[in-house]
């Protein structure tokens, strides 16, 4: 298949695909769109950033629109997803691919109204995109059913495995119908990865794209500095005057993203901060301000790894190396998307070398070595936010019975 109009799909959904500049696939859609049509269980495994959404929506909304169902107003698709921003941009996909059909979805995420979701699930939608954690809430307070879904996505399942929601995972899983079309999409096929899998699909159609399980896109170019840790803002402002662009920087914690972000702000240089700790009004405030450009650097822990998709992030900035290095992968997979050139660069300090030995050997890549000028990793002085005073005055004996009473002015007395 080399244009969308090759397809077998309802006119409506041709339509919807040519509003949206939808005509020619990615490898990844190419290779899965069309077995997943035919009711095909799929294991594809492919980057971030190369179309796995509409590789698995497609499909979903071709089946939904030409089967009949004894129950039109039950859930028939389900979708997990492991962050609140990636279920979000999901549910954007779908809304653009299912203008004009009688579909609707909704959205089962931590840290929005559970009211809301739930009100949203009784009106009545074929479709859930859901984080496992509050799915499996819902199904364990018998708020949702699951007995009606015909098609089930796993996306990124290793990044969901990383995170913990295997249980979960598990636990959603059982009570799905057995007759079901499955397809699982992931960045990285680990081992647990694939335990899964097994367990919960049919003479899958295996797909692989890039070649290497681990590969970065090509036209990413790595690049690493060996600077110690008093270096690492000096190294960073210096780069942000030597490049155009948006910076998306990684730091390991949610702390460490914080103060980052305020002293980018210090020195001038507009930046924001996202972790799992902001509310998802300040997540969603803080991507829209770096998309919109009011925000040149965003500074994210992991949960951001796989929870944005901003087509124009210019350098990826390892601040600080991922916990595990197929979190390396995920990382820099933010920048070079959509055919575009990326940069990414990993800070790393002597006492790490193993460390970056591990990421190089694991995920199959070669950092560049760069060295840097002394003067630029020098530390830089970042001044504080001034701090409310409070002026106490100068003691004398008599002090202490102002505190035990109060004495009204004359002005007060004669009111």
């Amino acid at each position: 298949m080399k244009r969308f109009n090759e397809l077998p799909l309802s006119q409506t959904v041709q339509a919807n695909l040519k509003r949206n500049c939808f005509t020619e696939p990615t490898p990844v859609q190419a290779q899965a769109i069309p077995p997943a049509l035919t009711g095909a269980d799929i294991i594809a495994t492919a980057q971030t950033g190369t179309g796995k959404t509409l590789a698995f929506l497609l499909p979903i909304v071709e089946k939904l629109l030409k089967s009949s169902s004894t129950q039109p107003t039950a859930i028939r698709a389900l979708v997990l997803s492991p962050t609140r921003e990636l279920a979000i941009q999901i549910s954007d996909v779908f809304a653009k691919l299912s203008v004009n059909i009688p579909l609707r979805a909704a959205v089962v995420v931590g840290g929005l109204s559970e009211q809301t979701q739930l009100n949203a699930i009784r009106r009545g939608v074929q479709l859930v995109i859901a984080t496992p954690g509050r799915l499996e809430d819902f199904l364990n307070r018998g708020l949702v059913k699951l007995n009606a879904v015909e098609v089930l996505v796993l996306d990124e399942a290793d990044r969901m495995l990383d995170m913990g929601f295997l249980p979960a995972i598990e636990r959603i899983l059982s009570v799905l119908p057995k007759a079901r079309q499955s397809l699982f999409f992931s960045a990285t096929m680990q081992k647990d990865v694939e335990r899964l899998i097994a367990r919960h699909s049919k003479d899958p159609v295996r797909i692989s794209v890039a070649g290497s399980k681990t590969a970065t896109p090509d036209q990413i170019d790595l690049h690493l500095y060996e600077v110690e840790h008093h270096g690492k803002l000096g190294l960073l402002r210096h780069m942000l005057g030597e490049h155009d662009g948006s910076f998306l920087v990684f730091a390991r914690t949610k702390h460490g993203a914080d103060r980052l972000a305020k002293q980018l702000s210090r020195l001038g240089l507009p930046a924001v901060a996202m972790h799992g700790d902001c509310t998802q009004n300040q997540r969603n405030q803080a991507l829209t301000g770096f998309r919109d450009g009011r925000y040149r650097i965003l500074v994210a822990t992991d949960v951001a790894a796989r929870g944005i998709h901003i087509d124009s992030v210019a350098h990826v900035v390892n601040y600080d190396l991922p916990q595990a290095p197929t979190d390396f992968i995920h990382r820099v997979g933010r920048t070079g998307r959509a055919g575009q050139r990326g940069a990414a660069s990993t800070f790393s300090m002597k006492s790490e070398r193993a460390e970056v030995r591990r990421i190089e050997q694991e995920c199959k890549v070669s950092l560049e070595r760069r060295t840097v000028a002394a003067g630029i990793v020098q530390e830089v002085t970042v001044s504080a936010e001034p701090k409310p005073t409070l002026e106490i005055a100068a003691p004398n004996k008599h002090a202490h019975r102002s505190f035990l009473r109060f004495r009204p002015t004359r002005a007060r007395r004669r009111a």
